[in-house]
């Protein structure tokens, strides 16, 4: 274990599985306290937390939907009564529904904008309201999608643009407080959600391949590294930014 972020608390969103349970994890390696929260998957959650635990890390699970303010005072509220400060956010909580124009509703719109974009602000309203004077450091995970948008992706793509403005506009806002604010952009990464929407092995996923200058696929982990950066002291001097982590596919 490293000690990089040792006595710090962090909060990571949507930390059940995936991008999220990867960051959870290799937050807690560096010495972090991990809240682990889920929306649904208690068991995914579970199994984050054994796996931080019995490696001698310290995490517990907290059960909250970020798109529902009354949830996300919860979920602070637990996490201060577990550990007693907090440092760290990762607001990592997220949905993604690609649809063409045709097959946009008014439902398919609000249910990502108020998890992806909403949920996001009111989780770092809160968290505002926990760091100390010390500050802390902010990590939206964005998408390669906000930059450069695919087709069916005009919603979600909006959503992660929302959150690089939110992203630059925070930093501003927040840095008086000592508190930093940056989006951690990943391109396509090989999770649940991506074999599940069954975009491997389709001609989007090889087309994305050769646009990849590295030649693969991310993984949870390439994310995760990058996420306990952004975190830690070695990050200082960096706020607002917009950090894409795609293996130089653009």
């Amino acid at each position: 274990m490293s000690t990089k972020l040792e006595g710090k608390v962090a909060v990571v969103t949507g930390a059940s599985k995936g991008i999220g349970a990867s960051i959870a994890k290799h937050l807690a390696a560096a010495g972090a306290a991990v809240v682990v929260n889920y929306a649904s998957s208690k068991e995914g959650a579970d199994r984050v937390v054994a796996e931080i635990v019995g490696a001698g890390g310290k995490a517990i699970a907290v059960q909250a939907d970020v798109s529902k303010s009354a949830d996300i005072d919860r979920l602070f509220s637990a996490s201060k009564q577990a550990y007693g400060r907090l440092d760290i956010l990762v607001n990592n909580a997220g949905i993604f529904e690609f649809a063409p124009l045709e097959g946009v509703t008014e439902e398919h719109f609000h249910k990502q904008f108020n998890l992806n974009v909403l949920g996001l602000i009111l989780a770092t309203k809160k968290a505002v309201e926990h760091f100390d004077e010390a500050g802390g450091s902010v990590i939206n995970i964005s998408s390669g999608v906000g930059i450069s948008p695919p087709p069916g992706g005009s919603v979600y793509s909006a959503t992660k643009a929302a959150v690089d403005a939110v992203t630059k506009s925070l930093s501003k806002e927040l840095g008086p407080k000592k508190i930093r604010v940056n989006s951690l952009n990943p391109g396509m990464v090989e999770t649940e959600g991506v074999h599940a929407a069954g975009f491997l092995g389709t001609d989007f996923h090889k087309q994305l391949l050769a646009l990849t200058p590295l030649g693969r696929i991310g993984q949870p982990e390439d994310i995760a590294t990058i996420a306990v950066f952004l975190a830690s002291a070695d990050s200082a001097w960096i706020t607002g930014e917009t950090l894409l982590a795609s293996g130089g596919q653009r």
